[in-house]
């Protein structure tokens, strides 16, 4: 066969498998045009949606987007250009899911996001684990709470274990390329700077911060209130009211601005301060003189009346029970 005969057969060739292609795009066009006048939904013909997919009302799939048979997408949900909801995934109202976004896995398990979520550009949420104990075929598990925003390019991982579970609260902001690990705790109102990295296990109570690259080993808590600085490495618990920084991070002082821009009065800001310097600013030799000194503020009646002090007192000692890390080192010479 000439060269000319080759290429008037592939053109050939190709022109029958284009309009193949097209008529198999418009037939799902069709039969999703029927899907959109009933829910007021709109999906471009380019996505790919499993017609066994939950679609709510008021939908907008962009092109190039999949939804996979066991996704359900909530009413008023938007899902831009090359995002996809794959798995046993749960997507409630309002979510926004942008372009190039990854939403669940293909393994056992679910992840469920509440409503009003926004998941940014290339974002990979609910996958696989990174624990080489994870056994494959277990089930694992992520739930996320209302009004959180993830940012461009975090991931956030399943459980290892089908008893346990990832979970992230409400109105939390996770700056771009940080990461959560599998079985951590995230409580609600809280801000991870870019590049924070959580490792598993941890817990991460309520209105915490975290400045930029700040990495946390795995089975630390992290105290409600607290910042943790820039660049900061942190190998034990961080309690509650409290700044740390450095590498390996130490306490450095109250978190007082957090505490005033969080609506604490002057008065307790100045028994936070006062509980801080009898525990810390004098040198300790030893586990039994830090006890001693928890116990003497106790019995200090000012700052016994004092709800946030005894939250910090039991933060304290709880970092100290058995299967805790203890807490950051800190600096005896440091003012609050």
């Amino acid at each position: 066969m000439s060269a000319a005969a080759a290429a008037r057969a592939a053109r050939r060739q190709f022109s029958s498998r284009l309009q193949t292609t097209t008529t198999r795009l418009l037939h799902a066009s069709d039969s999703q045009a029927a899907a959109r006048d009933a829910s007021g939904s709109f999906i471009h013909p380019a996505a790919v949606v499993h017609p066994d997919a939950a679609i709510g009302q008021g939908v907008s799939i962009g092109p190039f987007c999949t939804v996979g048979p066991s996704a359900r997408v909530g009413d008023a949900c938007q899902l831009h250009a090359g995002s996809h909801v794959v798995g046993d995934t749960e997507l409630g109202e309002g979510c926004i899911v942008q372009t190039g976004a990854i939403l669940g896995a293909d393994i056992p398990g679910r992840t469920i996001i509440g409503e009003n979520n926004v998941i940014g550009h290339y974002a990979v949420v609910g996958a696989k684990c990174q624990d080489l104990k994870y056994k494959t075929g277990d089930e694992c598990f992520l739930h996320i709470g209302r009004n959180n925003e993830i940012r461009e390019y975090c991931s956030i991982h399943r459980s290892s274990k089908s008893c346990d579970c990832t979970v992230i609260g409400d109105n939390n902001l996770v700056m771009g390329s940080s990461h959560i690990a599998h079985d951590c705790k995230i409580g609600n109102n809280n801000i991870f700077a870019n590049n924070t990295l959580f490792a598993g296990h941890v817990v991460v109570e309520d209105w915490t911060h975290t400045a930029g690259a700040v990495v946390v080993h795995q089975f630390c808590h992290i105290g409600s209130y607290s910042f943790l600085g820039g660049g900061s490495v942190v190998a034990q618990d961080v309690p509650r009211y409290m700044m740390v920084a450095g590498d390996r991070a130490e306490l450095r002082c109250l978190n007082i601005e957090g505490l005033n821009r969080n609506g604490f009065s002057d008065q307790e800001v100045r028994r936070l301060r006062k509980a801080y310097q009898k525990v810390f600013m004098p040198t300790i030799t030893n586990r039994s003189s830090f006890e001693d000194r928890l116990a003497e503020l106790e019995q200090d009646i000012e700052l016994s009346e004092s709800p946030a002090v005894s939250c910090m007192v039991e933060s304290i000692r709880m970092s100290f029970v058995q299967g805790r890390r203890g807490i950051c080192k800190f600096r005896s010479w440091n003012s609050s």
